[in-house]
């Protein structure tokens, strides 16, 4: 009776050890994972909010957002960091793998995150905000000298620049702020990361209280997560991560076009390409192909610059100087085509109201693009002068000089062997079949010939 007992008892034992090491699985929760590699901007906010969704409709435990970024768009920053705070599934913020950094905007998404863990060999900070786009002030230049002159300042009296730098660096301070003392963190470490662009390795962040632990994989990761407690979109949550199966959510191929056509510089190449395929389409009704590219490309570049934060007075100028080029290689004036080469690249300079990490316009692409430009511009208008001074003569006025052969002649007409062909002619000379004449003009199918040289009936040239 003793042995059934004891028997029972382990039974019971070995089921309920069976319940506890396949309740996660049972219960069919799963760890969502996605990767935001590179430059922050809209690709990487619509693959989170992407990722959101999914999880939220999948009932996932948690979300764990791998990072390694060198930062990026303060846009894309902040909209990232409202959906995660508004999330209803935790979101594990994770600096990976070792060797990955989460600088600038990196460092204000993991802030944001409910959980913060670094690998080990990583590192965050350098949250300082990047300069305003717009034209860069060279030494010595016309800026440089109002700044030292003290001409330009504002309504405190300090110079304009530093003043609206001031605001931004200040803004920034007040939103890792609030993130930090939203999910417990050190506020004032995250002030220094704004405002002296401090940068913290793992451990260092560790012992900061800037990350609750370092993980070396995302099963320890899932280890050290479970049991702690967490706020929700306003409720508080405990995690139940220990063993979860994890799975990765890869990115939909729109989301990896969003990441090429939003890089500034193959927007505006794609504007390029686009406004070309319109421009020769029109010249060549017909072709087809043209017209289909460069309206497929208009339309990407134009939605790729809806997604940046670009200045407008910038993107007018860029495509003034296009139409200004497009104006020269029609009608020659040089003038045009300098203008239009000035204009693309002032507006090239002025495009981006904010430049961050991976958005910023390249000068290795805008110099080669403006040139090829007006290479194009130039070519077409050699053709075209070239055209207008020796202007393509049809119909009559292309008989008119063509040397011909008399076949017969009575009077004052006869026939004559043009371009392989029998005409009826006339002239105001005596002919002889055999002589070698030119025409000067044609009226109702006769020709009207003369002589080429008088005294002259040479072979014909």
């Amino acid at each position: 009776m003793s042995i059934a007992r004891v028997a029972l008892f382990a039974a019971a034992l070995l089921g309920a050890a069976a319940v506890s090491a396949f309740s996660s699985a049972g219960s069919g929760k799963v760890a969502l994972s996605i990767a935001v590699d590179g430059a922050i901007g809209p690709a990487s906010t619509r693959q989170l909010e992407d990722a959101l969704d999914t999880a939220a409709r999948r009932d996932a435990a948690v979300l764990i957002l791998q990072l390694d970024t060198p930062g990026g768009l303060v846009t894309s920053m902040r909209e990232m960091i409202a959906d995660i705070l508004a999330s209803p599934v935790p979101v594990i913020g994770y600096v990976a793998p070792s060797g990955g950094h989460a600088a600038s905007a990196g460092t204000y998404i993991l802030y944001a995150t409910h959980v913060a863990a670094m690998a080990p060999g990583t590192n965050l900070g350098a949250a300082t905000p990047v300069e305003l786009g717009g034209l860069p002030s060279l030494p010595g230049g016309e800026k440089d000298k109002n700044e030292k002159d003290g001409d330009q300042k504002d309504a405190t009296g300090q110079p304009a620049g530093d003043a609206m730098m001031a605001k931004v660096t200040n803004d920034a301070v007040a939103l890792i702020r609030s993130l930090a003392e939203m999910r417990g963190r050190n506020g004032d470490w995250g002030e220094k990361a704004v405002r002296e662009a401090a940068s913290l390795s793992a451990n260092a962040a560790l012992q900061e209280h800037v990350i609750d632990f370092v993980a070396r994989d995302t099963t320890e990761l899932l280890q050290l997560a479970d049991g702690r407690t967490v706020e929700v979109a306003s409720r508080k949550e405990v995690l139940a991560t220990k063993g979860l199966p994890v799975e990765t959510l890869e990115p939909g191929w729109f989301i990896r076009l969003l990441a090429v056509i939003t890089d500034p510089n193959t927007a505006v190449i794609l504007m390029l390409v686009g406004v070309y395929g319109i421009v020769f389409e029109f010249t060549s009704p017909g072709a087809v192909a043209p017209g289909v590219v460069g309206t497929i490309c208009l339309v990407l570049g134009l939605y790729a610059l809806n997604l940046l934060p670009i200045n407008y007075t910038g993107l007018a100028l860029m495509m003034l100087g296009v139409a200004f080029l497009i104006v020269e290689a029609f009608n020659p004036t040089v003038v045009l085509g300098l203008g239009g080469v000035a204009a693309f690249l002032l507006g090239s300079a002025m495009l981006l109201k904010v430049e961050g990490p991976g958005f910023a316009m390249s000068w290795a692409v805008i110099g080669p693009a403006a040139a090829l430009t007006l290479g194009l511009a130039l070519l077409t208008g050699t053709y075209v002068w070239a055209a207008r001074r020796n202007p393509p003569r049809v119909g009559g006025e292309a008989m008119r000089g063509l040397p011909v052969e008399i076949l017969d002649w009575q009077g004052g007409e006869g026939h004559v062997l043009a371009l392989g062909e029998r005409w009826r002619a006339r002239a105001g000379e005596p002919m002889q079949p055999g002589d070698r004449v030119e025409v000067t003009g044609v009226s109702d199918l006769v020709l009207t010939v003369r002589r080429r040289d008088a005294g002259n009936n040479g072979a014909i040239k």
